[in-house]
């Protein structure tokens, strides 16, 4: 009999495009989708879709939900509209780049009303990521004055 406290359970992500379970895969591994190491990730092998773990994590714990190309696009073209906010935020208050991104990710979910806010871009859903696309180039237009 095991004393002390329970262990949890690994993650087990499931693919919110098929419902397969997504298989654990690093470098060399046949279902990596990178050319080179990137860092072990969740693949959805049907579907094509994956996400990273968390850094350091020893549990594997994904940073978020599995995504297939479309969101990946999204979300890469997101972090691009985001990064002159940052870097202005990096600058002008000395806090990291992490903690800077995360607080961007927050005031666009909050300005836009996402239910429940997500913590950082991984948690976002395409539609989501396209609508605080649209409210990111708005805004920077707002302050360029066109």
């Amino acid at each position: 009999m095991r004393v002390g406290k329970p262990v949890k359970a690994l993650p087990q992500p499931l693919c919110d495009y098929c419902g397969a379970k997504a298989v654990f895969a690093r470098a060399g591994d046949e279902s990596y989708p990178y050319r080179d190491d990137h860092g072990p990730v969740w693949v959805c092998v049907p579907c094509q879709a994956w996400i990273g773990i968390h850094a350091r994590s020893t549990r594997h714990v994904p940073l978020g939900r599995l995504a297939d190309a479309a969101l990946r696009d999204a979300k890469s073209r997101l972090h691009d509209a985001l990064e002159p906010l940052v870097a202005g935020k990096v600058r002008r208050d000395g806090v990291n780049a992490f903690e800077a991104r995360a607080k961007a990710i927050r005031w666009v979910s909050t300005e836009l009303g996402f239910d429940p806010l997500p913590n950082s871009i991984h948690m976002l859903t395409p539609d989501q990521c396209e609508q605080a696309l649209g409210y990111v180039e708005a805004f920077m237009a707002a302050r360029r004055g066109g």
